[in-house]
């Protein structure tokens, strides 16, 4: 046992298991943001074990179908679906604690295209701002008979209305635009993109919006804003903007109008960082994106964020890029690529465990590891089974996939350990979350949750920290079979404890380097 231990704490080393930018892993009894913290990272808070063996409870049957990951704040479980209804679930049994239907949703008929049916109503991931104890949603709703995108904010306690704000651009087609991105806070605004349905149809524009939690005038950038220029959705694959260190916002675009090199940069196919204030600081796009913007290949994954400062972008041209995050370059200023990394799209949230990134490929999980010098990446593993948005949790990598399956992947080497069937699922990127001493994994109209407990602290560890390092189990030396349960900590189970802390020292590590570089803008 002291040899596996130890060839696997060098396999997790090597990969380096710790957040990146702002990445600390999320409180071990909430999950407040899409993948549990600003950056997006998806690592849990110290766990010993998901026992997948049986359900620790079913959600009832919600009114509509889930398109958002779940979220936990003050033992509740929170979830919103396509009927416009955000519902707050008891932690403990999973029944409704209280409800709010918010207005009716846009039949799916009224709009010019889309896969979402019968009805779209709130599709992106909620956030909740547990210091104002308030839940913020963007709803479709039919206002005197045409789709408008209404911000909502919720008491978290009662699910009563605390603010009510249209967030639909002037001028804009509303039937034409889709509010998918998860939701994001940063500087007391709530921020989200926007694109357009499944299709590209009719006449729409990428936004990225940043709107008061109180109330007011949003503030917004706009992608493809050009005269006769159409088009570069910010979508993601359902992953919410992200928050850097300083308060910098990090989108992907996907594709916009224009095709031909000759014409300006548009802002499409490409990674922005944005100030608070929603002012383009830098951009990189691939130098083959007008090729890209004809062929429908989206930037379509949440940045991610490394250690030190570079980035890793990816999307449905399945080529992974590495950045500089200090100087994006502008067009074709990659410092490497990973080309045909995965035999499907790209989309949606990662998981990151310092240098390698765990990337939605909708073929199967893969994991891409990173170097600083020289920079280069690495195709690490593919996992076998299909699957959504990954997160860490009790050492192994969480995914849904289209079967119903959620599975519990080798951080090592992407082979199955666990595994269990929650039903259904009603889109493309399902994703669970892990906080509160569950995992919860969304179906397609309800939440199925497992028992996850928290990992012991030290005594003598100050309220709030993360647990001391624990050298992980391994599958290296006598990989087991899948298991379809298990209540004990599993080989590689214990490698989640120390998650946290290594996560927080990525994340410490970005905030000073971008205080060297820059203050907020």
């Amino acid at each position: 046992m002291a040899a596996s231990l130890a060839v696997t704490s060098a396999i997790l080393a090597a990969a380096g298991w710790a957040g990146g930018a702002a990445a600390a892993a999320a409180g071990p009894t909430s999950w407040t943001v899409f993948h549990g913290n600003p950056a997006g990272s998806g690592v849990a808070g110290p766990v010993t074990a998901v026992n997948t063996g049986r359900r620790a409870w079913t959600s009832p049957k919600l009114d509509g179908q889930i398109y958002g990951e779940p979220l936990l704040f003050a033992g509740r479980v929170y979830v919103a679906t396509e009927n416009d209804t955000v519902y707050a679930l008891s932690a403990a049994t999973g029944q409704v604690a209280w409800s709010s239907h918010l207005a009716s949703p846009v039949p799916s008929g009224d709009l010019p295209c889309g896969d979402i049916t019968p009805t779209v109503g709130i599709t992106g991931t909620p956030v909740i701002d547990p210091a104002r104890d308030e839940i913020f949603a963007v709803a479709d709703e039919l206002v005197r008979g045409a789709p408008a995108h209404v911000l909502v904010g919720l008491s978290a306690a009662t699910g009563k209305t605390e603010m009510n704000q249209d967030v639909d651009p002037p001028g804009a087609d509303t039937a034409a635009l889709l509010q998918r991105t998860g939701l994001t806070l940063d500087h007391g605004r709530v921020v989200f993109g926007m694109g357009g349905n499944f299709g590209d149809c009719a006449s729409y524009r990428g936004r990225v919006t940043a709107a008061p939690e109180t109330g007011g005038r949003p503030l917004v950038f706009t992608v493809d804003a050009g005269p006769g220029e159409s088009q570069g959705a910010v979508w993601m694959g359902g992953a919410a903007p992200v928050v850097d260190s300083a308060g910098h916002v990090w989108v992907s675009t996907g594709n916009g109008s224009v095709y031909s090199a000759s014409h300006a940069y548009d802002d499409s196919d490409s990674v922005l960082e944005l100030s608070p204030t929603m002012r383009l600081l830098q951009y990189f796009a691939p130098s083959n994106w007008p090729e890209n913007n004809s062929q429908d290949l989206d930037m379509s994954t949440a940045p991610v964020l490394l250690p030190g400062g570079q980035v890793i972008l990816a999307g449905k041209s399945r080529i992974v890029y590495l950045l500089d995050g200090a100087h994006l370059g502008g067009i074709g200023t990659q410092q490497a690529m990973l080309g045909s990394a995965c035999g499907a799209d790209i989309d949606g949230g990662i998981a990151l465990a310092g240098m390698t990134a765990y990337l939605p490929c909708a073929s199967g999980v893969i994991a891409v590891r990173a170097t600083r010098s020289p920079p280069a990446l690495r195709l690490l593993w593919t996992a076998p089974r299909p699957g959504g948005p990954p997160v860490l949790a009790a050492g192994l990598i969480w995914t849904i996939g289209q079967n119903g399956m959620l599975y519990g992947l080798d951080p090592a080497t992407g082979a199955v350990r666990q595994q269990a069937f929650i039903g259904a699922v009603a889109n493309h990127f399902p994703t669970p979350a892990v906080a509160g001493g569950l995992l919860l994994a969304p179906a397609a109209q309800d939440v199925v949750a497992f028992s996850a407990p928290a990992a012991r602290t030290s005594a003598s560890a100050s309220p709030g920290s993360p647990a001391a390092p624990v050298a992980p189990a391994s599958h290296a030396t006598s990989p087991p079979p899948v298991a379809a349960g298990g209540g004990g900590i599993p080989a590689g189970g214990v490698a989640g404890i120390t998650v946290a802390g290594l996560a927080l020292a990525g994340g410490l590590g970005w905030l000073l380097w971008w205080r060297r570089r820059m203050g907020n803008n």
